[in-house]
């Protein structure tokens, strides 16, 4: 009996993390990352992501996902991004990320040498048009070759305001 009990137990388990990961991921609308050749990311290779959006109620969070090992040698990085709309109006930004402390630990998680770190672009964004939206990020460090970039990325969620 108590055999019984426990399978049903573990069905339950399956079920509800099965139920619970399905419902994480109808947030996501968006999830893409690029993978650098070589583990090296180039001044000259601009990233390009093109984000179809067709609710234009509901918000959103947009993030950047880099994927970095120990030959990466800075604990920072600059980005120069530019937002494309479906009318083709463009918006840019330079922004500045920190991938690790000032004794070098590195944020994000990972094992062995990859750390991958989530990086907040945009809180609660509406897109105010249907169509799709280009993103075009750059690095911006002084470094042409970022070593030690494995990839990178751009997710878009919608938020739970509503």
């Amino acid at each position: 009996m108590a055999e019984r009990t426990n399978k049903y137990a573990l069905i339950i388990k399956v079920f509800l993390l099965i139920l619970l990961i399905s419902s994480c991921s109808r947030n996501v609308v968006y999830n893409e990352a690029q993978i650098m050749e070589d583990n090296t990311w180039n001044l000259m290779n601009t990233l390009t992501f093109d984000i179809p959006i067709e609710d234009t109620i509901n918000s959103n969070n947009v993030f950047f996902s880099i994927r970095t090992g120990t030959a990466y040698q800075f604990r920072n990085i600059f980005l120069f991004v530019s937002t494309t709309s479906p009318e083709g109006k463009t918006i840019s930004d330079t922004l500045e990320y920190y991938l690790a402390d000032e004794a070098g630990k590195w944020y994000g998680k990972g094992f062995g040498d990859i750390k991958e770190l989530l990086l907040p672009y945009k809180s609660n964004v509406y897109f105010p048009l249907k169509g799709t939206y280009r993103f075009t990020v750059g690095h911006g460090m002084r470094a042409e070759d970022l070593k030690g970039v494995y990839d990178f990325g751009m997710r878009v969620e919608k938020t739970n305001n509503r």
